[in-house]
């Protein structure tokens, strides 16, 4: 196959099991757990590369933020042959939980990108392994969970930070936040939603896995030591994760050729 457009992917150059994270700089730090690094591309938003964890074959790169950059990502891994893809990433609390980890099991869809493909009443839902598998690294790892619905926006200064234009504007974002909390939706990001229903759709294997960094309307956030240390485990977390996966679908093929 010729490479992807943007991220310069062939099945050559791929791996079964893909990392997608919004920030390049966070790809930098999360590929210090990889041995073999090798460099694919670095073009535009993406940055991406592949190593290996604990043996397993990893695919690492940026996405930029939100729904459009993020459904390009993932549709050059499905064109290059990914199996599994996973966001790594931060999360907005709106329940309190500033610290915890999200893995959703499941995501409002309101980033508008998966509208362009199927219609709104399709579900966004994870895999249900993916999900198990996780939520039991974060667990391991001694952190608190939420395995909450994900709300994913189109708008970031409208939905999840007030702006000059949105109190000009009289946009409440309390408003927002109030009936989210109502639905009992636990936090919000922009990327989840693009990513599960496109995973749904191509027979990818998807899940998001973020930390709470933020509450509503970033009132508050962890400092940036913290950060920048929760934000390195949780690295570990999803290759712990991905690496416990590997393993039951081995197990798994051995057993169906017994």
């Amino acid at each position: 196959m010729e490479q992807t457009l943007y991220m310069k992917l062939t099945e050559n150059n791929i791996a079964p099991y893909a990392i997608l994270s919004g920030d390049p700089g966070r790809v930098e730090l999360l590929k210090q757990w990889l041995d073999d690094i090798e460099e694919i591309s670095i073009n535009r938003e993406f940055v991406t590369y592949r190593g290996n964890y604990k043996g397993v074959p990893i695919l690492l790169s940026s996405t930029g933020i939100g729904g459009p950059s993020a459904a390009i990502a993932i549709e050059e891994m499905h064109t290059a042959g990914v199996q599994v893809a996973v966001r790594l990433g931060t999360v907005m609390s709106i329940n309190d939980h500033l610290g915890y980890y999200y893995v959703p099991r499941a995501s409002y869809r309101k980033d508008g990108t998966s509208d362009s493909y199927i219609d709104p009443s399709y579900p966004a839902v994870a895999d249900p392994d993916l999900v198990r598998l996780m939520s039991e690294s974060v667990i391991e790892n001694g952190r608190s969970l939420d395995n909450g619905i994900i709300y994913s926006t189109q708008a970031y200064y409208r939905d999840m930070k007030e702006s000059k234009l949105t109190r000009a504007m009289n946009t409440s974002i309390s408003t927002c936040i109030s009936k989210l909390k109502k639905l009992n939706i636990s936090g919000m990001d922009m990327e989840t939603s693009t990513l599960l229903t496109l995973g749904n759709l191509m027979g990818v294997k998807t899940c998001s896995v973020t930390l709470a960094t933020v509450t509503e309307n970033c009132s508050s956030s962890l400092e940036d030591k913290e950060r920048l240390q929760e934000e390195k485990l949780l690295g570990k977390i999803v290759l712990e994760g991905l690496a416990k996966l590997d393993k039951e679908m081995n197990s798994n093929d051995r057993m169906s050729t017994k």
